[in-house]
C-alpha cells in the first residue's frame, strides 16, 4: 500500500488574527514538506460556484465554431501572450498537440509599467464577444487562486519561523499569472 498524502485545512491562514490556528497550519505543511514534498489543501476558498462557472463558461466557448474563437488568436495577444491556439497549433517534442487551448493573465492596462516596458506576459486578455460570462469566470478563478496561493505561502513562511508576509514582501507582491484553459477533443 502506497502512501497517501496529508489534507491540509488552510482556512485559518484567511484569519490573520487567529495566530494558534494558523500556527498548526504551519506545522502541518512542515510536516508534509519534510515526508514527501507533498500536501493537498482544503479551505482554499476556490468554492464549488466558481468552479462550476468558469467549467462552463469554458465549455461554451470551446463549442463555439473554430472561426468565432480565431477571431481573439494569440497573435493578436502579442509579448501578453493571451488569446486562442487551434487544435494542433502548439507542440510537444516537436508534435502537434491533440487540444487547442486560450491563455488569460493578469487584466493590465497598456500604461502599467510592465507593459510599457515590453515585459512578457504582462498586458490585456483577449475576451470571445460571444461568450460574456467567461470574463467574469476567469477573474473570479484567477482572483480565487491567486488569494489562495498568497495565504499557502504565508503557512510556507510561517513552516520556516519567517514573518508570515516575507513572501509577498520580497517575492509575490505582484506575481506574473498565466492561466490556460485547454480543450482535447476527442479523436
Amino acid at each position: 500500500m502506497s502512501p497517501s498524502l496529508p489534507v491540509i485545512d488552510m482556512a485559518p491562514l484567511f484569519r490573520r488574527g487567529e495566530a494558534a490556528g494558523r500556527a498548526k497550519v504551519a506545522k502541518e505543511i512542515e510536516a508534509a514538506c519534510r515526508a514527501s514534498g507533498f500536501f493537498y489543501v482544503t479551505g482554499h476558498g476556490v468554492t464549488d460556484d466558481i468552479l462550476q462557472n468558469i467549467d462552463a463558461a469554458a465549455r461554451r466557448f470551446f463549442e463555439l465554431p473554430e472561426e468565432a474563437k480565431l477571431r481573439i488568436p494569440m497573435a493578436k495577444g502579442g509579448r501578453a501572450w493571451r488569446g486562442f491556439f487551434p487544435l494542433g497549433g502548439e507542440l510537444t517534442s516537436g508534435q502537434p498537440d491533440g487540444k487547442e487551448g486560450i491563455y488569460f493573465g493578469t487584466e493590465l492596462p497598456a500604461d502599467h509599467p510592465r507593459v510599457k516596458a515590453g515585459w512578457p506576459l504582462h498586458g490585456a486578455n483577449l475576451w470571445p464577444e460571444e461568450v460574456p460570462e467567461l470574463r467574469p469566470a476567469v477573474e473570479a478563478y484567477m482572483a480565487a487562486t491567486t488569494r489562495a496561493a498568497h495565504h499557502l505561502l504565508e503557512g510556507v513562511a510561517l513552516s520556516f519561523g519567517l514573518e508570515d508576509d516575507y513572501f509577498e514582501a520580497h517575492y509575490t507582491a505582484e506575481p506574473t499569472v498565466l492561466f490556460r484553459i485547454f480543450h482535447y477533443p476527442p479523436t
